[in-house]
């Protein structure tokens, strides 16, 4: 009896001593990397048994996702193996209502897209480390053609139904695949033009097989805004591959097919913030409600759309998401998001100074940080400079409608005197208050690619108007009529009327080149745009000038070079020779045939893909890729600075990103999940 009583309490002491688990916070505090742990390896490093906890107002913020059906206990929201957060500086507080401002719903959105934003995979802080985030871990084959990721298990959508491989299939086969969605999927989920091979193994378990050795597909979803999962669940009942009366059920709700109930959720784009169906059309939002349907597709991110409109988009707390702080409180802390839309940048810097704002990076310019830095006191506030990824760089339309200015901006003597007209040295100390300095384009940014050399860093960026004269005589623009202007060949009257976006490049920037290219004698004025109009018209292959920041680190393009050929990127970057693209993408059949060196670039763009990241090939390929794109001077660079990044003194565990960049995303990389409001103004960390 003695015995059995003696187990019995060395169980009862057992139970007790795993009962309760610490609450870890502070730096690099964390498993196998840093502020991470998987739930079995926080329980067995501290030999303890996690417990979980909700937010007290998830309830009311469930109840408030239009079609989203009653909360399920949390043991049942939550996976099985939850990923578990070491807060940055202590364990959060529930509640509050981030603040933030964008220009407009698809324009200067994505530093507020990356606090919700979510991927299989993301970089760890130190911007070199990719680690788990969705998916719970993963493995290469020897030559970098497949890539299998486990996922977690009972992981759930923002409504409750299971998350599982199955949903990244559909993704890939029957959503990125299908032309009725996606008119072209794009490069960087493709593998050597061809599709992947996409397949769920089990319920947690899906592999990319690939075409060619691909090693930098990892990186891809650890950088990438696009999702590679949406609701299978969902979306399938309109897919008539899997539904034979996906049509019938569509129309019953007012749609002309399955189609377009999929178009009307998904945005026939992997971009996240084309409007919800609460802006497109909300009759027709209230009617898949009315039918049991959510009124946005589910997602997997910490925060979705309850509200939008014209002036804005309201977002609350996933009551789903997967992850846990150390307390086993389940994150993330904040309640909600308020997203406003302004596209005037002196009413957005007013609301910055008020303090009206809790984050704000995109669309914050240089210009703006002296008036931001005076008044922070006031505010309760900080602004924290921190070195861009990119430069704000300049391009000619290399296609442009009038036949020839686009003769005139194909000759490399115009782009060269264009280029050594501007002085960057003036850019640098009234636009970036000689913080930044004079750097040419490279595609690459140098920063994180070492192998690019001081001189091609440097070439065609002296200020030399005497060769620019020389170099746009060569080029046959000159003076025909002694007006003191120059004129095309023809003796056409030669004019740069510049558009640009404030987004895309600071007012002082495009002025002083503007007035260097006047001064060499190109007239050249200049228009503020929103960034909404200056992208339809690049797009429309309206413009003769682009601006735009531009420069990709190596991780980017190791996976995805979409910015090394026509239209040298996508909609929301620097675009030129539209009909470029648009004959390579049409096997020639439309567009304009490019230059020889645009399908040179093509072979060493893809044969750069296939070669790992900082070896000794990739880097001797990238010097000559380097070296072609400065040789070109498709796109040309200006000066490469620092850049604001606005955060309220209410916000708590926000660690300022080491760079100002969207290629890494923003904040994604920073765990804004742990990040937690306190309304007195001195939150930690």
């Amino acid at each position: 009896m003695s015995k059995l009583l003696f187990a019995g309490a060395a169980a009862l002491l057992a139970t007790n001593v795993m009962a309760a688990c610490p609450s870890v916070s502070g730096p690099n505090e964390g498993g196998a990397f840093p502020h991470l742990f998987e739930r079995a390896e926080f329980e067995q490093k501290y030999g303890c048994a996690m417990s979980f906890s909700e937010n007290p107002a998830i309830a009311k913020l469930n109840a408030r996702i239009a079609g989203n059906p009653d909360l399920m206990p949390l043991a049942k929201r939550l996976p099985a193996e939850p990923l578990v957060i070491a807060p940055y500086g202590q364990i959060g507080i529930y509640g509050g209502v981030l603040d933030g401002i964008s220009k407009a719903t698809e324009s200067g959105t994505s530093d507020l897209l990356s606090v919700r934003h979510v991927n299989l995979v993301r970089y760890n802080d130190d911007l070199q480390t990719v680690v788990p985030n969705i998916a719970k871990s993963w493995t290469w084959n020897e030559d970098f053609t497949q890539l299998t990721f486990e996922l977690r298990k009972g992981h759930k959508w923002s409504d409750g139904s299971a998350f599982t491989a199955d949903d990244i299939a559909f993704w890939y086969n029957n959503m990125l695949m299908d032309t009725n969605i996606i008119e072209k999927p794009k490069d960087r989920f493709m593998s050597e033009g061809k599709p992947m091979k996409v397949e769920a193994l089990d319920e947690t378990t899906v592999r990319f097989t690939l075409n060619a050795p691909k090693p930098g597909l990892l990186a891809n979803f650890a950088l990438d805004y696009a999702q590679p999962f949406q609701p299978k669940h969902l979306l399938s009942k309109f897919h008539p591959e899997f539904n034979k009366d996906a049509d019938k059920l569509a129309k019953e709700l007012g749609f002309d097919n399955g189609y377009a109930v999929i178009n009307f959720y998904y945005g026939q784009s992997d971009w996240k913030d084309v409007p919800t169906p609460l802006l497109k059309d909300k009759a027709a939002s209230d009617r898949l409600v009315k039918a049991g349907f959510t009124a946005i597709a589910p997602t997997l991110e910490s925060h979705l759309v309850v509200e939008e409109t014209l002036e804005g988009r309201r977002l609350v707390a996933n009551p789903y998401f997967f992850q846990v702080d150390t307390a086993g409180n389940q994150l993330p802390y904040i309640n909600e998001i308020n997203e406003v839309f302004i596209g005037d940048q002196d009413i957005q810097t007013a609301k910055l100074i008020a303090g009206d704002v809790d984050y704000k990076s995109q669309a914050v310019n240089l210009p703006q940080a002296p008036v931001l830095l005076e008044n922070k006191e006031q505010g309760n506030y900080e602004i924290a400079l921190r070195p861009t990824i990119g430069e704000t760089t300049f391009a000619f339309n290399l296609t442009d409608k009038d036949m020839e200015k686009r003769a005139v901006f194909n000759d490399v003597n115009f782009r060269r005197a264009m280029s050594v007209a501007v002085n960057r040295d003036q850019i640098n100390e009234i636009a970036y208050f000689g913080l930044g300095k004079p750097t040419q384009y490279t595609a690459f940014d140098a920063d994180t690619a070492s192998f690019v050399t001081e001189d091609l860093k440097s070439a065609w960026t002296q200020f030399d108007q005497k060769l620019a004269k020389e170099l746009l005589d060569k080029a046959g623009v000159v003076d025909k009529d002694g007006d003191g202007l120059r004129d095309l060949p023809s003796g056409k009257k030669f004019e740069l009327n510049i558009q640009y976006a404030t987004q895309g490049a600071a007012t002082e920037v495009v002025e002083i080149i503007a007035n260097n290219w006047n001064d060499v004698g190109v007239k050249a004025t200049i228009k503020e745009v929103t960034s909404d109009e200056y992208r339809n018209s690049q797009t429309a292959n309206d413009l003769s000038v682009m601006f735009w920041v531009m420069g990709r680190p190596l991780a980017t393009l190791a996976s995805d070079t979409q910015t090394l050929l026509p239209p040298y990127d996508n909609f929301f970057g620097l675009r030129t020779g539209m009909l470029w693209a648009q004959y390579r993408d049409t096997n020639g059949t439309e567009g304009v045939k490019p230059p020889q060196t645009v399908n040179e670039m093509q072979k060493m763009a893809d044969r750069f893909v296939t070669l790992p990241s900082g070896s000794d090939e990739s880097n001797k390929l990238g010097v000559e890729i380097a070296k072609r794109v400065v040789d070109d001077l498709f796109i040309i660079g200006t000066v490469k600075a620092v850049n604001p990044i606005y955060r309220s003194n209410k916000l708590g565990n926000f660690e300022t990103p080491k760079t100002w960049s969207y290629d890494y995303y923003r904040v994604y990389p920073y765990l804004p999940s742990q990040w937690y409001l306190d309304e007195q103004g001195v939150a930690k960390y």
